[in-house]
């Protein structure tokens, strides 16, 4: 990688001390991004499918998906292409092999890019990274991995950043949700695991979420339990609300009647007795009752609060050192299932750099994501065009067709008219 340090020496002479820092503070900068490992990196130019490999899962069931090396219908630059899912209701799993390395001491950045062109209503546009050594002809979505990043888009409900990690065989999935993108617009995903057990999920290079492995996953057991052998006291009170003992039933309460006779009906005049039987008057609902009566509650003023049982220190606890470790990362995959095809991923990266990540992001989405928004209002205005034009056309073929559907029943008319006749002609022979 080369790199050029352009140093003003009249700012120098002129700002001095100020002038010296800021030109080191650059080369610190540059330094900084030259020694940056990058474990992988793919832009998906020309030759990617020699780095690829198309996995067969579901091939047989005829529900395996594709990949169209494209730009997709909008872009910032036609030339910048990545790879999108086709056709529909399909899955998809692909993967890429890199040397194995360990984030060991080292931060482990993942980041990528990906437009959901076909505003995705149910489906995944996340990425996995993988340790050991898989068969890729097989890899599908029972393939164990150890990380999978991404957004995740399922009706109203499900509209998250998806971070699951995986350890001793089991994923676990962030606590915390983080919020997606859901336009049909190109959006950058970045992960960060750091040495400190701390993490960062960054979208579209700004920071969503952050914290701690420990307290944000279920990866290890709890610090603290309930202490198993604790027992509520016999006298503790955990009743809030007691019966007011100073509150009576009143006295013959319980024989208000629920109805009462209608005072106001009376026997209808063309009523007879011997013929409609004895004439009862109807009931209406009695407005001097109540319902059951019910004791009313106070404070109880010797409640003692809910109980819980106290917290003591998890013997089954043991802190890892080594909770962000993954020490033999090996390939990375993207395996979907969509309903709605036309995802379309790019600018995959693996580092140990974030300020790499962060140049590479400004590079590539952050250098063409306006171009990108322009091209995607002038596809929409286009469409809006065309459908009023469309709508035009079919009001107008609905005028004419309304014309024909008069003729048609003035027709009609006759011919029923010309049935009743001959209708009426027959009954009189």
């Amino acid at each position: 990688m080369l790199l050029v340090c352009f140093i003003d020496r009249e700012g120098l002479m002129e700002h001095g001390a100020g002038g010296r820092k800021l030109a080191w503070c650059l080369l610190v900068a540059l330094l900084s991004v030259a020694s940056a490992e990058v474990f992988f990196e793919e832009r998906f130019d020309d030759g990617w499918e020699d780095r690829w490999v198309k996995s067969d899962w579901k091939k047989d069931e005829n529900t395996a998906g594709d990949w169209n090396h494209t730009a997709g219908k909008w872009s910032g630059d036609a030339n910048d292409k990545g790879i999108q899912t086709y056709p529909d209701f399909r899955f998809f799993a692909i993967s890429a092999q890199f040397p194995e390395f360990s984030n060991k001491d080292k931060s482990l950045v993942f980041q990528f890019s990906v437009k959901h062109e076909q505003k995705l209503d149910c489906g995944g546009g996340y990425m996995k990274l993988l340790s050991g050594d898989i068969d890729q002809k097989k890899f599908s979505g029972e393939t164990a991995y150890s990380i999978m990043f991404g957004p995740d888009i399922c009706g109203y409900s499900t509209k998250k950043v998806h971070a699951i990690l995986s350890r001793d065989g089991k994923n676990h999935l962030i606590k915390k949700q983080v919020p997606c993108k859901t336009d049909q617009l190109t959006h950058l995903y970045t992960f960060i695991i750091r040495p400190d057990a701390t993490y960062s999920i960054l979208v579209d290079n700004e920071e969503k979420e952050s914290g701690n492995l420990t307290s944000d996953w279920d990866l290890l057991p709890p610090k603290q339990i309930k202490d198993p052998d604790a027992k509520k006291p016999d006298d503790w009170d955990d009743n809030e609300y007691i019966p007011d003992p100073e509150d009576k039933k009143p006295e013959g309460y319980d024989d208000i009647p629920k109805e009462i006779t209608d005072p106001d009906a009376k026997k209808p005049d063309d009523w007879d007795d011997e013929e409609d039987g004895e004439w009862t008057p109807p009931t209406i609902p009695n407005p001097e009752y109540k319902g059951p009566w019910k004791q009313k509650k106070i404070k109880n003023p010797n409640y003692s609060g809910k109980w819980k049982a106290p917290m003591i220190d998890n013997p089954d606890f043991e802190d890892d050192p080594d909770l962000y470790v993954f020490p033999n990362l090996k390939y990375v995959g993207i395996e979907l299932w969509q309903v709605k095809s036309g995802s379309l991923f790019d600018n995959v990266l693996l580092t140990d750099d974030p300020e790499y990540a962060k140049k590479v992001a400004e590079e590539t989405w952050g250098k063409l994501k306006d171009a990108e928004k322009a091209a995607f209002d002038e596809a929409e205005k286009k469409k809006e065009e065309e459908e009023k034009a469309n709508t035009t056309d079919d009001d107008t073929d609905e005028d004419d067709s309304d014309a024909d559907d008069s003729d048609h029943e003035d027709s009609n008319e006759k011919d029923d008219e010309t049935t009743k006749e001959n209708t009426s002609k027959h009954d009189e022979l």
